[in-house]
């Protein structure tokens, strides 16, 4: 018997579809014939569990989720089916519960009890809402993350308006305000730390200032129309000043100012006269030694006056040692 090209193919078909069936519910944790070990659970709240998801008893893994079907069409109990991997003793009282993670898959988690009799294969499981802190953080952190994103939402609309509002030329025109705000409310409290180190300090001073202020006010009411009269020429001083070419007499000033400048500049240098006699330290050693002689010569002159003038007929000529240094004072004065 001779089998064609497309029954074969389609034998295939149907045993690899078979295949992916069976490995499909093999990772699910189901098998074609249902075969080990079962228990049911029911819920109100299964919390996202799924088929396949891990059920635990102190921590250690002891079977998955089989399946779970609505108990009734209005969904008040949801009935969970677990498939132990072993034939483990489960005592009557044990409870289970649904471990919410909100960081992972959830998981089914068994506290056993402290009954003798276990439960029988297929039994019921007695069942809690309430199943460690995950869970209970979970359902924590539902409502508060509900009422970030509303937060969020608002605070996202009231920034866009600001950036709206406040484009970049305000933006800076704000900041150049509070810079400003702060230095001077920095210089108010300065100013006021001062005022009342002075009002403390100095309270005689001020009622004394105080005083002499209004013995002033009361002097300028007496002399009104004195004042008067010095507002009147003050008037009239200001309106020449304004009619007086004041651009003409500043840039006179300026030509002056830099007219002595660079006359400062020349006394400064060695290179006018003026500047050589003032900072040319060997001409004033010259200039100190010619004064220092003339000192000398004119004190040997009042000394030994017939050295240089011979008056006298039968006189002769003074042959004594000239002086080499100024004389005292006193000698200068007692020689005739």
């Amino acid at each position: 018997m001779k089998i064609s090209n497309e029954t074969k193919i389609g034998a295939l078909t149907v045993i690899a579809v078979t295949l992916l069936i069976l490995g499909f519910n093999f990772l699910k944790g189901k098998s074609l014939f249902k075969t080990g070990h079962f228990l049911n659970a029911q819920f109100t709240d299964t919390k996202q569990l799924m088929p396949s998801n891990a059920v635990f008893i102190n921590g250690f893994q002891v079977g998955s989720v089989y399946a779970i079907n609505a108990v009734d069409k209005n969904l008040h109990q949801i009935n969970v089916e677990i498939k132990f991997n072993d034939a483990y003793v489960i005592p009557d009282n044990s409870i289970a519960a649904i471990n919410g993670s909100p960081l992972g898959a959830s998981s089914v988690e068994i506290t056993l009890g402290n009954s003798a009799n276990p439960l029988p294969e297929g039994g019921m499981l007695k069942s809690t809402e309430h199943a460690g802190l995950l869970s209970s953080l979970s359902a924590k952190v539902g409502p508060v993350a509900d009422q970030l994103k509303v937060t969020l939402a608002s605070l996202d609309s009231v920034l866009r308006n600001v950036n709206t509002v406040l484009d970049p030329n305000t933006k800076g025109n704000l900041q150049s305000v509070i810079a400003n705000l702060s230095k001077a409310t920095g210089s108010l409290v300065v100013s006021s730390a001062s005022l009342q180190k002075m009002m403390n300090a100095e309270t005689g001073v001020l009622a004394h200032t105080l005083s002499n202020v209004d013995s002033f006010t009361h002097n300028l009411a007496a002399n009104n129309e004195k004042v008067s009269g010095i507002i009147s020429n003050l008037q009239e001083t200001t309106e020449h000043l304004s009619k007086a070419d004041i651009d003409g007499v500043v840039n006179n000033l300026k030509k002056s100012v830099d007219q002595l400048g660079t006359a400062m500049n020349k006394l400064n240098s060695t290179d006018g006269t003026a500047g050589a006699l003032l900072n040319d330290k060997q001409l004033y050693n010259n200039l100190n030694n010619t004064v220092r002689s003339l000192n000398i010569l004119m004190d040997d002159l009042r000394v030994h006056p017939k050295r240089y003038v011979s008056i006298s007929v039968f006189g002769k000529k003074d042959k004594s040692t000239p002086l080499t240094a100024p004389l005292p004072v006193d000698t200068t004065n007692t020689k005739k």
